[in-house]
């Protein structure tokens, strides 16, 4: 499988100058200004194949935005490499561009006061697409989204689950070859989340893209991507399957018993750290060498009714590597 985008030792610096309080402040940041360099991303190294679906996730201020806005050409690096499909992104040349797409859940491309098949008519001319193209192009993508009977009317009348197809309609009739998607569920309620995950694991199954997905929504990534990079601070915390990332940072199960006899919670704790409790159920932590002897040990002991066995949730293992000081990831 070819490499579609490999960067080394990418890192961009953002020079910013500290202002003092009120007036005073202002006047003395007239004749002197303090300023102060912050790292964004801090050589960061990568690769990703063609045809990946990869989750880029991070907390705030992580470097996510700015990566993708570098790998799409939007900012020059203060430092590093950078290549996609072949290309120097920062060179935005335009065979470069016609190959790519980035969407923004917080950013507009479609006329607010224009029904979205004005911006779909312009992009048409904007990336030279043919015709016959276009045709058939926006025919799939208006059925696979079902959005036929509202492109016709104004954006600004549109829901914004609807908006936000629309949005994905416009950065995908020239059909890219790598999609940077930043934030596409945003603000989308659970059912046209869903719906929006559905279509681009379609569309990356039907054409073969890369796509590069940041989300807060743990069940974008979960449901999504294959694989997940982690950033932490401007530096990669973790690259790999999420099932290892479970394995890595997490060495404990989760248990869940629903007992038919009395139980106390001193008694659980003897099993293992005892996250809930409200009987008949409770939630145990357990060790992950520990796990078959403790549910053994519970079904042997107690009158249970149900145990259920679980993986921690991708937001707590996730929510650990955050929590840990970069020097130590």
């Amino acid at each position: 499988m070819s490499t579609t985008i490999k960067v080394s030792n990418l890192t961009k610096n953002f020079k910013t100058y500290k202002k003092q309080p009120g007036l005073a402040g202002s006047f003395k940041a007239l004749f002197k200004r303090e300023y102060k360099t912050i790292s964004a991303v801090k050589s960061l190294n990568l690769e990703i194949a063609q045809g990946e679906l990869v989750g880029f996730i991070g907390p705030n201020g992580a470097g996510k935005t700015t990566t993708l806005k570098m790998l799409s050409g939007l900012l020059y690096p203060s430092s590093g490499a950078a290549q996609v499909l072949g290309f120097t992104p920062f060179d935005r040349k335009n065979e470069f561009l016609k190959q790519i797409s980035l969407v923004m859940g917080q950013k507009n491309q479609l006329w607010w006061d224009l029904p979205a098949i004005e911006t779909f008519n312009l992009n048409k001319e904007i990336y030279e697409i043919n015709d016959k193209d276009y045709k058939e192009t926006l025919e799939e993508l208006t059925e696979l989204l079902d959005v036929k009977e509202v492109m016709h009317q104004q954006v600004r009348k549109m829901s914004l689950g609807q908006r936000m197809k629309c949005e994905l309609i416009a950065s995908l009739l020239h059909r890219p070859k790598v999609l940077f998607l930043d934030e596409p569920t945003i603000g989308l309620d659970v059912v046209m989340q869903k719906k929006v995950r559905e279509f681009i694991k379609e569309y990356n199954k039907k054409y073969n893209s890369t796509v590069i997905l940041t989300s807060h929504y743990m069940d974008d990534v979960k449901e999504i991507c294959d694989r997940v990079i982690i950033i932490n601070e401007g530096t990669l915390a973790f690259d790999g399957a999420l099932k290892q990332l479970t394995k890595d940072y997490a060495d404990y199960k989760i248990l869940i018993p629903i007992f038919n006899s009395a139980v106390t919670k001193p008694e659980l704790e003897e099993l293992g750290e005892v996250v809930e409790f409200d009987h008949p159920r409770a939630v145990i932590k357990v060790p992950r060498d520990r796990v078959a002897s403790v549910a053994g040990r519970v079904l042997e002991k107690y009158d249970v009714d149900d145990l259920d066995i679980n993986e921690p949730k991708l937001e707590d293992v996730i929510r650990q590597i955050f929590e840990k000081p970069s020097s130590l990831i």
